[in-house]
């Protein structure tokens, strides 16, 4: 099985969940770090190199407060679950925003933790225009991801089917693999499923 050496993850329908299982929209936010923490073991184990994994973007924040709130919470929840580990980790997002959680500003510089190892790259208040530098006129040699190398995989749960801004430059010849369950229902096949898939894609890089 051909393994990714760099895979994206965009987690996908906390909220859809939420609500059907009677909750509050927000609510759902909380029930994505346990499967954030099994996916991150799952790949160090596959032996993957690099994950990024998509917090929220700078358009979530026009959500209601509670969600927003739920979801910056969940992200550093996250962030200090991952600091128990062996990784190195570069949270990346607009943090001349009041929306970039504040607790978060150090680790936007690349963090050892542990024995490091894996790359984990968090997207978090994150904006395509704002990482191409369209609002500041520095389109160019300053991409604000340009620590973040190319993307082999990316795997969506939820069941849409987009990229939602995900990291342009770097997901440019990803492949790409739906999960129709929401992120909340992860389970580990599902990794397992994509990465065989992705093993049987011709991988040309447009060659």
């Amino acid at each position: 099985m051909r393994i990714p050496k760099h895979i994206g993850i965009i987690p996908d329908g906390n909220r859809r969940w939420a609500v059907e299982q009677g909750m509050k929209k927000e609510d759902g936010y909380d029930n994505g770090i346990l499967p954030g923490m099994e996916l991150y073991h799952i790949c160090k184990d596959l032996g993957i190199k690099e994950m990024t994994f998509y917090g929220f973007t700078a358009d979530n924040t026009k959500r209601p407060t509670s969600q927003r709130e739920a979801f910056s919470d969940a992200c550093i929840k996250a962030v200090e679950r991952l600091s128990v580990e062996d990784a190195e980790l570069l949270v990346l997002g607009k943090t001349s925003s009041a929306m970039f959680p504040e607790i978060l500003k150090p680790y936007t510089i690349r963090s050892r933790f542990g024995g490091g190892g894996m790359k984990i790259n968090f997207l978090v208040n994150y904006s395509w225009e704002w990482d191409l530098g369209l609002y500041d006129g520095s389109i160019g040699p300053q991409l604000k991801s340009s620590d973040v190398s190319r993307i082999d995989l990316v795997v969506r749960w939820g069941g849409r089917r987009r990229l939602s801004g995900f990291l342009p430059v770097q997901s440019v010849y990803s492949d790409i693999y739906i999960v129709d369950d929401y992120w909340p229902d992860f389970n580990a096949q599902h990794v397992y499923d994509a990465i065989e898939w992705y093993s049987s894609q011709d991988v040309t890089l447009g060659g």
